[in-house]
């Protein structure tokens, strides 16, 4: 191997100052060691169409680091793509584009205010009414809602009854209103009475004879309630949520603009080219791990076998979220566990060549507060991890991942506990609790739709939390025992605990947009 390295390294030289580069020898071995696998003529090929990328990079100085090294190798992987276009890619959620309704043009606008952690108090209320105007605009285009349409002298209403949506501010001018339907937030203005709030004001509820549809109700999220106003009070015969939307029908309201995220310019699910790979890209999988707790020596010995496991048939990426470790909030433990976990795929050397290990925090691990969206663990933390496995990619939680056309979300969370805990009222069919739960935050486009004080969020980065339009997977890494369900073409998918399903963990696959189940038996050696 070393008899053909040395050569090869001579002729990268030579090649680079012909072109009028300068490469370190520890570059050059790098390089290299990617080309070697080929013959004599391809290398000749790939180093002259790596060296013509460099020269399109327009890089500051002749001297070439690893960096624009790799830049070049990934281009060379996604040969046919246009700039921008990637087959996979994991969006922070800090970077994630803002969007505002304009009712004018009934359509999103991109909103390119400068973001801050610290935000102006103004924003306390202005991310709610953004997420109200939301899901107003989705409600009124939904067919209990939208105006009847004549055809031939006979309405819609022949065949469909229709709702006039009304607003808070039509019921407070009058006494008495029957059958009126409201959108706004349920909240708690006053200790034991609720109210449905919309920019316009707010108006008492009776839920004494009320009849909820399916889903959690908690404080928090918005609702359509139906009844009979009267008197400052609306009776409310039902209460339900705001109706779901396919994500085909929601991506007509933002043209071709990227409302996903990433550096593609237009939105990725539109490229002919990512649908094509999709498709053949057969063996591709996305394996998700939650509850790993690093601390704990069986859940080692598990990813171990795990890593040993794939290392023939590696994965596009695997997923691991907290938390890492138990709650002590030592950051010096958690950075000798991450040391141990790059020290686990030792000897897996084509796992962590094509493998991306990506690390999703719970809100339980050190050095971020409770607030979503969380920061990822930092990289001085995770320095030996990095070293031992370059494809480490440390993640916000929640995050985004786009492989080909999929736009998926991965957030950890113990969602379900918190629902059941702020529900008004708990659904009685309990046998379809993960119907409930998926239906929750499918229609209220959202991944934490309750009040603050249950689950605090960052007024300015609320939009890197919504589900509009609705994206392909939503994987949650909730402790409670794992489920999949389909929504309007979204599939909610919650991986449960590693350490607490005996080991269990769930594998998606793009291609045929399928999950599998999986674990580690005890008698893997």
């Amino acid at each position: 191997m070393d008899a053909e390295l040395i050569p090869l390294r001579k002729r990268i030289t030579n090649n680079f100052k012909l072109c009028g580069f300068l490469i370190r020898s520890e570059n050059s071995t790098y390089l290299a060691e990617q080309l070697l696998p080929f013959d004599a003529d391809e290398r000749d090929k790939w180093l002259t169409v790596i060296t013509e990328n460099l020269q399109g990079q327009k890089l500051a100085t002749p001297h070439v680091e690893r960096a624009a090294l790799e830049k070049a190798i990934n281009e060379l992987n996604r040969v046919g793509l246009d700039e921008g276009e990637t087959v996979f890619a994991l969006i922070d959620a800090f970077t994630v584009p803002r969007y505002r309704y304009n009712t004018r043009i009934k359509k999103f606008e991109p909103d390119l205010t400068p973001r801050q952690l610290l935000s102006a108090p103004r924003m306390k209320s202005d991310y709610m009414q953004q997420r109200y105007a939301m899901l107003l605009q989705k409600t009124l285009r939904h067919d209990l809602f939208a105006p009847a349409v004549i055809q031939d002298g006979v309405g819609a209403n022949a065949q469909a009854k229709k709702f006039k949506l009304q607003f808070a501010e039509n019921l407070l001018a009058t006494s008495t209103i029957r059958e009126a339907v409201v959108l706004g937030l349920l909240t708690q203005l006053k200790e034991g009475k609720f109210y449905v709030e919309d920019p316009t004001g707010s108006i008492q509820l009776d839920l004494s004879g009320a009849r909820f549809h399916a889903g959690f109700f908690c404080e928090g999220c918005f609702v359509l309630a139906e009844g009979n106003y009267s008197n400052g009070v609306l009776k409310v015969d039902g209460l339900g949520f705001p109706p779901a939307e396919p994500a085909t029908s929601s991506r007509a309201f933002f043209g071709t603009a990227n409302t996903w995220g990433g550096e593609s310019t237009k939105l990725l699910k539109y490229s002919p080219r990512l649908q094509e790979l999709e498709r053949t890209n057969t063996e591709t999988t996305i394996v998700f791990l939650s509850d790993v707790r690093l601390d704990l020596p069986v859940v080692v010995e598990k990813l171990r076998q795990l890593f040993v496991g794939y290392d023939s048939c590696p994965p596009q990426a695997i997923v691991l979220m907290g938390p890492f470790t138990a709650s002590t909030r030592n950051h010096h433990e958690l950075r000798q566990h991450l040391d141990a976990l790059g020290g686990l795929a030792a000897g897996c050397e084509q796992l962590k060549k094509q493998t991306d290990l990506i690390l999703v925090p719970s809100t339980e691990d050190p050095t971020a507060p409770n607030i979503l969206p969380r920061a990822p663990i930092p990289e001085c933390l995770a320095a030996g991890l990095l070293k031992a496995w370059p494809r480490t990619q440390l993640a916000t939680n929640p995050c985004r991942l786009q492989y080909c056309t999929q736009q998926i979300v991965v957030c950890r969370l113990d969602l379900m506990a918190k629902f059941c805990r702020n529900t008004l009222h708990f659904p009685e069919d309990t046998s379809q609790i993960e119907q409930h739960f998926s239906r929750t935050i499918v229609c209220q486009g959202h991944l934490v739709p309750i009040h603050p004080i249950a689950m605090p969020v960052h007024w300015d980065y609320d939009p890197a939390l919504w589900l509009y339009p609705l994206p392909d997977l939503i994987v949650m890494g909730d402790s409670c025992q794992s489920f999949s369900s389909t929504q309007h073409g979204c599939t909610v998918l919650n991986t449960g605990s590693f350490v607490k399903s005996k080991f269990a963990f769930k594998v998606y696959i793009p291609a045929t947009r399928t999950i599998e189940d999986s674990e580690i038996p005890d008698d893997v050696e």
